[in-house]
């Protein structure tokens, strides 16, 4: 099945087909490194994260860029309230990106750039454009004339006439009041950098232009990040890339929807944003990864500790039975199995790596993918369900590596079964203010309860276990628990 990708440009999922063949070039807005990374964040990290590897499980050779604004309003005035540099605050909250990112299971990209390292080529492009007559000059400033480039608005679905009625002029300096700032005059206090027009420093869209070129090209395939910048960042960023070239910029535009919190988008501007780094003190990485990637990336996902706990019970589902495949693997013998069973096991386990790639393929739809994830899962787990085992080690084997492999592509099931078990219980253990020692305790008074026969006491501290939200479970050789 060839990949289809939904092109925010065209409003349409279209066959991809990469500019050179075996390889594909996509570059992503990252971070303006001012502040620590929300949960907002982390979605467009993850998701772009799994399209690349996903990508890259195609055989495709993946040049991944992502870069970070390092020079901006907000970072100057948290400098300037901090009575420090730029570039300190810049370098401070890159390393807490890449901290928090790590965390995540994110792969670093191919490239990282900082807006700062790339100042010649937006002094070369902005000159491009003035040449072109499609950018002025004044007073130090340098403005794009967005009247002059007769694409504007055909990434949004914008109308310029529509985009005008109505519209102010915010400086006098401007010609129209679309024109936005290329180039900005210094002032006292702010950083700058020698160009024809003045001391000064780019605009906020010129950067990503300036940084796509140089490391993509002036036509590269992929341009992703979330929706809130397809008007203006994204819109702009096509007018002074293909003002200054001539050419197609981008083939492919992908967004991500929002994460919302009680119907509103999660942002810093609105204060109802929680930091990953608060949530990976309340959840394992993998929850919150699992939790973005219920939903297809379009998608707004509504955001609520009720949600993420279900996310962390699929989780919990998903590795138990890794772990019991573990378990059961050794102790399978082919005189055991159900024949019928086995094979049927085994088929079903082959086709799940196509129906999984089908659901990447249509446009990278995670929620699909997981849904065939948990299928397989309530196969498997009926299987092992009966007193004797039905299916045989080898197919309890392809079960574990199908999953894995699987695992590769989502970012998840990267730990040992056990480990991540035991580190989920001690977590939610923490949480409920309960201590792990004094639940194996009960567990250990509960089984001497069980040998002296006396049921009652066992059922008694099972009800309170269970009201605590301890949740046990008898095996033939030990008593394991849960936090549900």
């Amino acid at each position: 099945m060839a990949l289809k990708i939904f092109n925010t440009q065209s409003k349409k999922k279209e066959e991809f087909q990469p500019l050179q063949e075996g390889k594909v070039g996509i570059y992503v807005c990252g971070i303006t490194a001012y502040d620590v990374c929300h949960v907002g964040h982390a979605r467009s990290a993850v998701v772009f994260d799994v399209i690349t590897r996903h990508l890259r499980s195609k055989g495709w050779d993946v040049t991944y860029v992502k870069n970070f604004t390092d020079v901006d309003d907000k970072i100057i005035d948290r400098a300037r309230r901090e009575k420090t540099g730029i570039g300190e605050i810049a370098e401070r909250f890159i390393r807490e990106h890449d901290r928090d990112m790590a965390a995540l299971g994110v792969l670093p990209p191919t490239f990282s750039p900082r807006a700062t390292e790339s100042i010649p080529e937006m002094i070369r492009l902005i000159g491009d454009l003035i040449a072109k007559d499609l950018a002025y000059p004044m007073d130090g400033d340098v403005y794009y004339a967005v009247g002059r480039f007769p694409g504007y608005g055909k990434l949004s679905g914008r109308n310029l006439d529509e985009m005008l009625s109505g519209a102010r002029i915010d400086s006098d300096k401007k010609r129209s009041p679309l024109d936005f700032a290329l180039w900005k005059a210094s002032k006292e206090g702010e950083p700058w950098w020698e160009s024809p027009w003045g001391r000064g420093r780019p605009g906020w869209h010129l950067e990503c232009s300036a940084m796509s070129r140089r490391y993509l090209g002036d036509t590269f395939d992929i341009h992703g990040g979330g929706e809130d910048l397809i008007f203006p960042h994204h819109e702009n960023e096509i007018a002074q890339s293909e003002g200054a070239t001539g050419k197609t910029s981008v083939r492919y535009w992908v967004h991500n929807g929002f994460v919302r919190v009680n119907s509103e988008k999660m942002s810093k501007s609105l204060g109802n944003f929680f930091t990953i780094r608060d949530i990976l003190q309340q959840y394992h990485p993998e929850v919150l990864r699992f939790f973005l990637l219920q939903s297809h990336y379009r998608s707004p996902v509504d955001f609520s500790d009720s949600a993420l706990n279900e996310a962390r019970q699929g989780m919990n589902r998903i590795y138990s039975m890794l772990k019991a495949l573990k378990d059961e693997a050794g102790g399978n013998g082919a005189e055991a199995v159900s024949a019928e069973r086995d094979k049927e096991t085994a088929v079903q386990l082959e086709t799940l790596p196509k129906r999984f790639a089908e659901s990447m393929d249509d446009d990278f739809n995670t929620a699909r993918a997981i849904g065939h994830l948990f299928d397989a899962v309530r196969m498997i787990n009926a299987a092992m369900a009966e007193k004797k085992p039905v299916v045989s080690s080898g197919v309890l084997l392809q079960a574990e590596k199908t999953f894995l492999g699987i695992g590769d592509v989502l970012g998840l099931f990267q730990q040992e079964p056990d480990h991540y078990l035991h580190s989920d219980r001690e977590r939610e253990a923490a949480k409920r203010g309960l201590a792990v020692a004094e639940i194996e305790q009960r567990i250990a008074e509960r089984l001497a309860a069980r040998k002296a026969k006396a049921w009652a006491r066992a059922d008694e501290i099972r009800n309170e276990l269970a009201e605590k939200g301890v949740l046990l479970r008898d095996g033939p050789d030990a008593t394991t628990w849960t936090i549900a």
